[in-house]
């Protein structure tokens, strides 16, 4: 400066005495867990709409071609009872009824295609390259047994998941609060020239934070922290309760089916022909073979109904499960019992 040319400089360093940087790595490594883990809860969700709609089509498929065969059923019965008719072996009234049924097999038919065409849309709407003929979900697809899920995989649910790494980066937010509350020190180094003497200095600072010790700020984090983990303990309360529903449910359905199939479904498949042969022979009357059909029919339908609610109950104890799909694993430790 001046005359005498003096002149300074220097750098200065602060330390990060508190290791903030590395909480807050930590805490974006949960960050991206938690997105990670909610991005495989869509994808799971996603897929379990699509096998939802692929069970009702593919029942939807299974009701329309029985109703269609039914109908076709009547339309031979009435040609038959015609023939029989003409012949004196039948009065008109078992024409009549035959032509009644007939016609509300018309409305049944209707309804049963109405309900194919909705559930094939929906299944195009969720799998726009699926195409009919590239049929159901395959058997092996289904576990032969179903089995109840450890702790260790509950917690490892997306949706578990997700709420235990929101949970963890809040705790990591907290503590990047309270190192931010500490002081770090700042080091300096200064060299120069002053009136014709060379000056090399030292310098030393640490704020003392007297107007704002961070208190506040962090108390809120730590509340927010309490929340969070609050959130995800009843998280996973109710995943394991809404999968003892889901396991309780397939086992009920899945008993009734086993039982249908094994009771019902044999005799139902056999009985169309003994039916026709009982009223050939005059064993059975026009009105309780058309009785008889409509009840054949009904326990076809029930059977295909209870098979599919058998794979929705499957499909949900593995979609509360986990299981549904195979997923990454979630890369962080999980536990219950989390402490620092």
């Amino acid at each position: 400066n001046g005359d005498n040319n003096d002149y300074s400089v220097g750098v200065e360093q602060t330390i990060d005495l508190w290791d903030r940087q590395g909480a807050r790595r930590q805490k974006a490594g949960f960050m991206r867990t938690a997105a990670q883990a909610q991005y495989q809860e869509v994808v799971l969700n996603k897929s379990a709409d699509a096998i939802d709609a692929l069970i009702n089509w593919h029942a939807a498929k299974r009701a329309a071609s029985i109703a269609k065969s039914q109908q076709q059923q009547l339309n031979s019965l009435l040609e038959l009872v015609e023939i029989r008719q003409e012949a004196g072996d039948l009065g008109s009234i078992d024409a009549e009824l035959t032509f009644l049924s007939l016609s509300k097999q018309f409305a049944q038919v209707a309804g049963a295609e109405a309900q194919l065409q909705m559930a094939e849309a929906m299944v195009r709407e969720l799998l726009p390259d699926w195409e009919p003929e590239r049929g159901i979900i395959p058997d092996d697809f289904w576990p032969s047994n179903a089995t109840y899920p450890s702790d260790e995989e509950l917690l490892k649910h997306p949706k578990v998941a997700s709420a235990y790494a929101q949970w963890l980066t809040q705790k990591e937010e907290a503590e990047v609060t309270r190192r931010n509350a500490k002081a770090n020190p700042t080091f300096g180094i200064n060299a120069g020239r002053e009136e014709r003497e060379n000056v090399v200095g030292l310098t030393f600072s640490i704020p003392l934070n007297i107007r704002n010790n961070y208190s506040a700020e962090t108390r809120s984090a730590e509340r927010m922290a309490l929340e969070t983990e609050a959130r995800f303990r009843a998280q996973y309360q109710k995943l394991r309760f809404d999968l003892q529903g889901a396991f309780g449910a397939w086992q009920s359905y899945n008993q009734q089916f086993s039982q249908w199939q094994s009771l019902v479904k044999s005799r139902i498949e056999s009985s169309a022909n003994l039916l026709e042969k009982q009223w050939r022979s005059g064993d059975l009357s026009t009105t309780n073979y058309l009785l008889a059909l409509n009840q054949r029919a009904e326990s076809l339908l029930s059977g295909i109904e209870l098979e599919k609610q058998t794979r929705i109950a499957l499909k949900n104890l593995m979609l509360q499960s986990g299981r549904l799909i195979d997923l990454p694993p979630v890369q962080h430790d999980f536990s219950i019992d989390h402490q620092d």
